[in-house]
């Protein structure tokens, strides 16, 4: 029996297809064992979102041929359709496989085995319209499940390369999306997560007589019959309207719960970033939320340092984010990615000043993070317990409300993967409230 090693890099789309990956070994007759053990066969799903990632991908390259300099080293993913000409010539790598090629994994591995070829399995990622057929019945964590339903986007933000990396807009077929949600269910994950690239385009590559988009696709999962909860991977704010949040509020398994990615408060940045809207369109999303949901967790991304930011513009995004007032923020400090618009902009931001705006933000988003946990004190809410902890030498077993807030109850036996109900009493650290059934 060959042994396979896997390695993942970067978002959770390519978690969710490192895992299909895996399941696609396990199927052909693969032992799989931990990357740092020796294997027959290495696979990095790899990334490019930034020249950090792309060094990252590298090093676990070349970490993998040291392990076992006999093995067959694998590059898949981002990265590869960013610089395949570049792994063609690294003595590293044995075989490369591109986006939409990640399920032909077992024959191309076939092949190498037969005849010792490797070569290259990279397509023209912008120009197909097929969605790659990788699916999963089980996954590592055994409560909650992330759904790949949607890949590509057509968006250009001006410091992105995943439009290169990923192509265009590709929606799975939702009843290639309903089998598998079934199946997960079955083995009994009660709440999924769809996820995608760019999840709000989902469905507009289908056809106008399908007139399939997000909503339906939720509607569709909704129906299953021992599912729990729907929660959502990133949106494009646009797609919040009027329409779309009261449907939802409608439907009992959705999480309120959304991160709607920001990038800027600053309409000036936000044109440089050529994001699709404004400040105030983007604060009436969140209103629209607001009134449709008790309470939602609204989260989002922020990068600071983006060409050409100053210190008004930077300023006015600081005031912004407290308007709002986020449950969660993700900083990032711009990174330069050759190969986008961005990266030749004039008045690049100096490090130092880039590390002292996060650094601004992430104190705020501490405060607010802890004052939005604090609003729960005294509500009764359900909690998915997933595991044990402990704190200060008391057991507990810990999960999430609807709104991702982290809860727990005292330790018993036999809690994981099942929902409890009682009033949040109090916080026994900044991150952690204490659930009473």
């Amino acid at each position: 029996m060959r042994r396979a090693a896997l390695h993942n890099l970067g978002c959770k789309v390519n978690s969710y297809e490192t895992e299909a990956m895996q399941q696609l070994l396990e199927a052909a007759g693969y032992e799989i064992v931990p990357f740092t053990d020796t294997a027959d066969v290495y696979i990095i799903n790899t990334c490019s979102v930034t020249n950090m990632a792309d060094r990252k991908s590298r090093q676990m390259l070349h970490r993998a041929r040291k392990q076992n300099p006999e093995a067959v080293v694998v590059a898949a993913g981002c990265y590869v359709q960013a610089a395949a000409r570049e792994l063609e010539q690294d003595q590293a790598v044995d075989v490369i496989i591109g986006n939409n090629k990640k399920k032909d994994l077992i024959p191309i591995l076939d092949a190498w085995f037969a005849e010792h070829r490797g070569g290259e399995h990279v397509i023209e990622i912008g120009e197909t319209h097929e969605y790659e057929a990788l699916s999963i019945n089980r996954i590592a964590d055994h409560t909650r499940a992330f759904i790949k339903v949607q890949d590509g986007c057509n968006q250009f933000c001006s410091y992105c390369i995943i439009p290169y990396t990923r192509g265009r807009v590709r929606s799975r077929r939702p009843e290639d999306v309903e089998q598998e949600v079934l199946a997960l269910v079955a083995n009994g994950y009660k709440e999924i997560v769809l996820t995608g690239i760019h999840l709000s385009s989902y469905g507009v590559d289908f056809s106008k007589e399908e007139s399939l988009d997000l909503l339906g696709l939720i509607r569709r999962l909704h129906s299953i019959e021992g599912l729990e909860r729907i929660r959502l991977g990133s949106l494009e704010p646009r797609i919040i309207t009027e329409e779309f949040a009261a449907e939802l509020a409608a439907l009992t398994k959705i999480c309120p719960h959304f991160h709607l990615s920001l990038q800027s408060g600053c309409d000036e940045t936000l044109k440089r970033m050529n994001r699709h809207y404004t400040a105030e369109d983007y604060a009436t999303r969140c209103a629209i939320l607001r009134r449709a949901f008790k309470n939602p967790a609204i989260t989002t991304d922020v990068i600071v340092g983006f060409p050409g930011e100053t210190p008004e513009e930077f300023a006015r995004t600081r005031d912004y984010l407290e308007q709002i007032h986020f449950y969660e923020m993700h900083i990032f400090k711009y990174s330069r990615r050759a190969g986008t618009r961005a990266a030749t902009m004039p008045d690049q931001i100096p490090e130092p000043v880039k590390s002292e705006r996060s650094d601004a933000l992430l104190a705020l988003e501490q405060h607010m993070s802890k004052t939005y946990r604090q609003s729960f004190l005294g509500q009764k809410k359900s909690v998915l317990l997933e595991e044990k902890i402990v704190i200060n030498s008391v057991e507990y077993m810990i999960g999430h409300t609807k709104e991702y807030v982290k809860a727990v109850v005292p330790y018993r036996e036999n809690q994981k993967n099942t929902i409890v109900t009682g009033t949040l009493e109090a916080m026994l650290t900044d991150e952690i409230l204490l659930l009473t059934e």
